[in-house]
């Protein structure tokens, strides 16, 4: 056996023996990207108190990841089809290890921002390669099965992040959460020489370059306005990067039109069943990422898990994930993906309508159910949408067939942090004002309080200390006047704590339920479009004619196996 695999992938004749096991390297690339933002959600409260971090600082350090993620990704997928898939894989693990490294030394909130960057950039050349060398790698009557697990593994990590960070929480500081992807992405850099057989275009002409750079423009605008209009308000710069990236993305669509080999025909989203499924996977990560954003907030904050208890409890997600996966692999041939994908999504939206129950006296019991339902979902709707995603594009463009299905999911998992977490932070700030009116709090005080959730309890906190305070000075009072005095101010002291860390959580509880009620709505007007625009049957109607000729020649060799 060769110590590094040299055979391209294009000039097997017969399916790669070891593809399995390169699936495995190539999920294990997938798991430390989904598991770099899942990780960091348990990591946030601990690194905001020990670099001090903002609101707005603690909002770039989540998201100046997803920028660079979401824009390099179609260029990069084209680079990578056309030079080499396998070297975008590994150039990117190095690149996302590196970035983990430079987060682990980080200091100060500026070199933890350039960190996550680093990893996104990384990302950006890890996510399409992983799918396209899949599909390079297994034949078509495999490939469904082969996306199925590579699903599976993203629904894993989403739990598996707050886990492993949760109980590196433990003992160690915020920053061993970096270190979390060096060694998942060492051993997947040495099984993707050794696995993994090298892949690129056999036919692709110059890459459209002009096409790429418009798409990196008018993407990272977008997704830069998405982060920062509905957090920090609606400013200069927002309308700006919403001005750069409507003017940006008509010029990329005019562009592509025009161009004789444009790095992705637009006029692929005519087809239903490609524009279906790049609108299922963004709508769908808009609930998953929006849902996931407030839900370790309340186990974390309202609930008082630590970060590791916190992790355990959101198990339930990922072993659905693997059972919903499982029946979608079985459902699918037979209903076709029109039916599984709507079921996964109308599933979505019970799970979001049943959060809208949540209130102040809700324990962990109440988010099992939607945990559950929400993974089944998403094991459901989200292998059929990739296949058929992949499946529109030849094997000349299969990196950036790969782009196409993340983009939309980095697109909608941003719009649904941002849109619903400003729903659920306005939500929140208005019901606290409610539920401490007339209870003397000082303005300054409650201002403090409205920001997040975990700086009411902070507030409520404060409170208490400062009731300690009086209380202990009460004690070494000799005047007994002044220490009753004292004693009264502390009781009341206390009681307006308790009466705080109330107020924060019954907040913070019904912004939970009247966000989910938004997200319900949004995901359910969602499905119908979908369901409108999947056509019906289990065939691939939109299939190109690369792809005809693999099955037609498939049942070839199997016909002629049978005879022999």
């Amino acid at each position: 056996m060769r110590l590094v695999m040299n055979e391209p992938a294009e000039r097997m004749d017969r399916p790669y023996a070891r593809r399995w096991w390169a699936l495995l390297v190539l999920c294990l690339s997938l798991l430390i990207i989904v598991m770099a933002n899942t990780a960091l959600t348990v990591a946030a409260p601990d690194m905001t108190r020990d670099l001090g971090l903002s609101s707005a600082d603690l909002q770039w350090v989540i998201d100046g990841y997803t920028v660079p993620y979401a824009a390099l990704m179609l260029l990069l997928g084209a680079i990578g089809d056309k030079y080499s898939r396998r070297g975008a894989l590994v150039l990117g693990l190095v690149v996302f290890g590196g970035g983990a490294v430079f987060g682990y030394l980080a200091d100060s909130a500026a070199t933890v921002i350039a960190a996550r960057a680093v990893m996104g950039v990384g990302a950006a050349l890890i996510m399409p390669a992983t799918l396209s060398l899949l599909a390079a790698t297994f034949p078509r009557a495999e490939r469904a099965r082969a996306i199925t697990l590579w699903t599976a593994t993203a629904g894993l990590a989403i739990a598996a992040g707050p886990l492993v960070a949760g109980a590196l929480l433990q003992d160690h500081g915020w920053s061993s959460t970096f270190l979390i992807n060096v060694p998942v992405a060492a051993v997947a850099l040495v099984g993707a020489f050794v696995l993994v057989p090298p892949s690129k275009a056999a036919h692709h002409g110059r890459i459209d370059y002009v096409g790429g750079l418009l798409s990196v423009v008018w993407i990272g605008s977008l997704v830069y306005m998405i982060i920062e209009g509905p957090h920090f308000g609606w400013d200069a710069k927002a309308v700006t990067a919403a001005a750069v990236a409507g003017v940006g993305l008509v010029a990329f669509v005019l562009w592509e039109l025009r161009h004789p080999r444009p790095v992705l025909d637009v006029r692929r989203f005519a087809q239903r069943r490609f524009a279906g499924s790049n609108l299922a996977v963004a709508l769908f990560f808009l609930a998953v990422f929006g849902a996931f954003y407030y839900l370790t907030q309340h186990l974390q904050f309202v609930l008082g898990h630590d970060a590791l208890a916190t992790g355990l409890r959101m198990l339930p997600l990922a072993g659905a994930v693997f059972a919903g996966s499982a029946l979608t692999g079985y459902l699918t041939p037979r209903v076709g993906m029109r039916w599984t994908v709507t079921a996964g999504m109308v599933g979505g939206t019970a799970a979001l309508a049943l959060l809208t129950r949540v209130d102040g006296s809700s324990a962990y019991g109440d988010f099992v159910a939607p945990l559950v339902i929400l993974g089944l979902a998403i094991g459901l709707a989200l292998s059929p949408c990739t296949d058929a995603i992949m499946g529109a594009f030849p094997e000349s463009e299969l990196g950036v067939g790969g782009a196409v299905n993340d983009t939309s999911l980095e697109l909608g998992g941003s719009l649904g942090i941002a849109s619903l977490g400003s729903l659920l932070s306005t939500s929140y700030a208005r019901h606290l004002s409610d539920a401490t009116a007339g209870g003397g709090l000082p303005a300054g005080a409650l201002s403090t309080a409205q920001d997040s959730v975990g700086a009411g309890y902070q507030v409520a906190q404060g409170i208490g200390a400062k009731a300690r305070q009086l209380a202990e000075q009460a004690v070494h009072t000799s005047d007994p006047q002044q220490a009753a005095q004292l004693k009264a101010q502390a009781g009341q002291l206390a009681e307006g704590a308790q009466r705080m860390k109330e107020a924060v959580g019954s907040s913070f509880s019904d912004a939970v339920a009247h966000t989910s009620l938004v997200g319900a709505v949004i995901l359910g007007v969602g499905t119908l479009a979908v369901a409108l625009l999947l056509p019906r049957g289990a065939a691939r109607d939109d299939q190109p004619a690369e792809e005809a000729k693999e099955l037609v020649g498939s049942g070839v060799k199997s016909i002629t196996t049978e005879v022999h």
